[in-house]
């Protein structure tokens, strides 16, 4: 492979790519969806098209920080019982590769297989780290719910000589025009790990943006992002505590509902209610802090931006990795 210095697994459409190119890191990414890595290529990220567990640090020589964000996991400590299991699944697995036992037996049993490629992170770690080339920096990101899996695996790189931060970031507070909670791992062999520092303030619905923390930048709204020509309101597809008729609302002076792949199905209206065009691709990737000529392509764009880190929040991210 040619002179990375990052290897990305689960690259997807590019969010944390983009943060490797803005800090000046020469990075490849691996992604098998065929059109998100039709997306990656017109964007002109390097890309190699394949599964991650047929692929190992070996592949990557030159790389010395490992980053990744799985798939989106089905496991939570207060949600059904199949997420419960994942979970315990997860931390199992993960005590069995610590103690660098055979898992083969065991992944071929998992009721889902999204809970296998949430490892594959530590898998790649723990080979490097065998090999005598373990990565300086290794980088985790994905959806709150996998924090506890996350503890586990920050104790296991601990355990090899890592310095870890674990914790839950909110996505406006880096500047994203939208609410999003990530939970991020960084793991640094050299020098203390840290998460990054604040920039922007946290939304609140009953605090301007200038009372909420005068410390720090006001958070980032829909109305400075999207190029439309009124004040507008977005009525979320989705209902407040589980319930579908009491759908949130934000007006155009506030970020975003998270934006996951359901983004287009959102109503837009003005003030009086009346509908609007509901957001494009273009403006979904707007929201999510990627650039308004970003080259999406291949027919699942909406699940290639909803799965995505935003861009702004995963500079700072990386920024923080590497010290």
């Amino acid at each position: 492979m040619n002179d990375y210095k990052v290897v990305n697994l689960f690259a997807g459409a590019g969010g944390l790519d983009l943060a490797e190119y803005n800090l000046g890191m020469p990075a490849v990414g691996i992604e098998w969806d065929p059109s998100t890595c039709s997306t990656r290529r017109a964007a002109g990220l390097p890309t190699v098209e394949g599964d991650v567990r047929a692929l190992n640090p070996a592949d990557f020589p030159s790389a010395t920080t490992l980053i990744s964000g799985p798939p989106r996991q089905v496991c939570s400590t207060t949600g059904p019982p199949s997420g419960n299991r994942s979970l315990r699944d997860m931390l199992s697995l993960i005590r069995c590769m610590r103690a660098r036992e055979d898992t083969t037996a065991c992944l071929g049993n998992l009721d889902d297989e999204r809970t296998s490629l949430a490892l594959e992170p530590l898998r790649w770690a723990l080979a490097a780290i065998d090999s005598g080339l373990p990565y300086e920096e290794v980088v985790l990101e994905q959806s709150p719910s996998v924090r506890p899996a996350w503890n586990a695996v920050g104790e296991a790189l601990s355990a090899e000589g890592y310095s870890v931060a674990c914790g839950v970031l909110r996505a406006e507070e880096f500047g994203v025009p939208q609410t999003r909670l990530c939970s991020v791992l960084i793991a640094r062999l050299h020098g203390t790990a840290l998460l990054p520092e604040t920039t922007h303030q946290p939304f609140r619905r009953d605090a301007s943006p200038a009372s909420a923390a005068p410390a720090l930048l006001p958070w980032v709204s829909m109305g400075e992002v999207l190029d439309r020509p009124k004040s507008y309101v977005v009525v979320s597809c989705y209902g407040t505590a589980g319930n579908p008729r009491a759908r949130g609302l934000r007006t155009s002076a506030e970020p975003a509902f998270t934006v996951t792949s359901k983004f287009s199905r959102n109503q837009v209206m003005t003030a009086e209610r009346t509908p609007l065009r509901r957001l494009s691709p273009s403006e979904g990737g707007l929201l999510q802090g990627f650039p308004a000529d970003y080259p999406w392509r291949g027919r699942n764009i909406s699940e290639q931006i909803g799965m995505s880190i935003p861009p702004p929040l995963a500079t700072h991210v990386l920024g923080a990795a590497l010290g």
